[in-house]
């Protein structure tokens, strides 16, 4: 079924650790310039605002860094997700953290309240942490708690000001009050590098991880066939791709957390067409280039633009 793209940028980096992944979509769009690829004038595009000032302030709140800022991240993807949707169109996000991914899911939630949205989290991260349970404040670690609306106070280890609490429940109640998804709708594939309150809440959920090594046991088709399978009782689905879900030795090592013994590219390539060929799939985002950090110039974008270019030739097949 061809789709009708809308390209999404959010250059928005005050959940992560690093600086420089607000460079991250210009990035891809150069290595597509780079190839005199006209790709980036064949769409519609527009821009997430970005609250990136907030990097030059204060941190207030240690274990929810920025959060402040990440309510109004959480309302302006929201907002720009559900009126692309409204529009019966398809929203292809260029992120930079991942930390603004809830905001995307309250955005879809919104526009389709009444159905059951699946969510494949392709990413070398499990991103379950909340204010309560996080060791480093980081709230690119912590999108799918705000989704799923959860604290995990069973495995907390952080006292929180009232402050904090407040705009925490702000960030999930987003786009419509309450939960986006329920934690058997949620997919893993690739995710290799979780904290102790992590894996207590993987395990305590029931959550489904592909591990690399599984993939390679079964191979990529067998997991998208499984992925399908499991969501099969969802109306809707959503992809997010973090490009770290890839093994840096791969690629390279401009993203904010590198991970060893990831996807292959070709892998990573497989799973993105196979989803894009999915007629529920409506919404998918790609997340945390930056350049800043890559040894190899530009690497980490121009595969990333190379995804991209492959994911919507199946987007737009007829």
């Amino acid at each position: 079924m061809k789709r009708d793209i809308t390209l999404l940028i959010n250059k928005s980096e005050i959940t992560a650790g690093t600086r420089g992944s607000s460079l991250g979509p210009e990035a891809i769009m150069t290595a597509a310039r780079k190839k005199n690829n006209d790709f980036f004038g064949e769409f519609e595009i527009a821009y997430v605002e970005e609250f990136n000032y907030l990097l030059d302030n204060e941190i207030k709140f240690p274990f929810a860094k920025r959060v402040g800022g990440l309510v109004k991240v959480f309302a302006s993807v929201s907002s720009k997700v559900k009126a692309i949707l409204e529009r019966n169109e398809f929203p292809l996000l260029l992120a930079a953290d991942h930390g603004s991914a809830g905001g995307t899911i309250a955005g879809i939630k919104a526009a389709y309240p009444t159905k059951r949205l699946g969510v494949i989290w392709i990413d070398a991260h499990a991103d379950l942490h909340t204010p309560y349970t996080t060791p480093s404040g980081n709230m690119h670690g912590m999108p799918l708690a705000t989704a799923l609306g959860i604290d995990n106070v069973e495995e907390q280890v952080n006292e929180l000001s009232s402050d904090v609490i407040g705009m925490w429940s702000e960030l999930k109640n987003t786009g419509i009050t309450g939960p986006k998804i329920l934690p058997e709708d949620i997919v893993f594939i690739g995710v290799r590098d979780t904290e102790e309150q992590e894996d207590a809440l993987v395990e305590r959920l029931h959550l489904t991880n592909h591990t690399v090594d599984k993939l390679r046991d079964k191979g990529v088709e067998a997991i998208v066939k499984e992925t399908l399978e499991q969501l099969s009782y969802c109306d809707i689905i959503y992809v997010s791709f973090d490009v770290d879900s890839m093994d840096p030795d791969l690629t390279s090592h401009g993203t904010g957390t590198p991970v060893e013994g990831g996807l292959t590219p070709a892998e990573a390539e497989m799973f993105l067409k196979g989803f894009a060929k999915e007629e529920k799939t409506i919404c998918i985002e790609f997340v945390e280039v930056n350049p800043c950090l890559d040894e190899k110039k530009n690497k980490m974008a121009e595969i990333t633009f190379e995804l991209l270019k492959e994911t919507v030739e199946v987007l737009e097949e007829k």
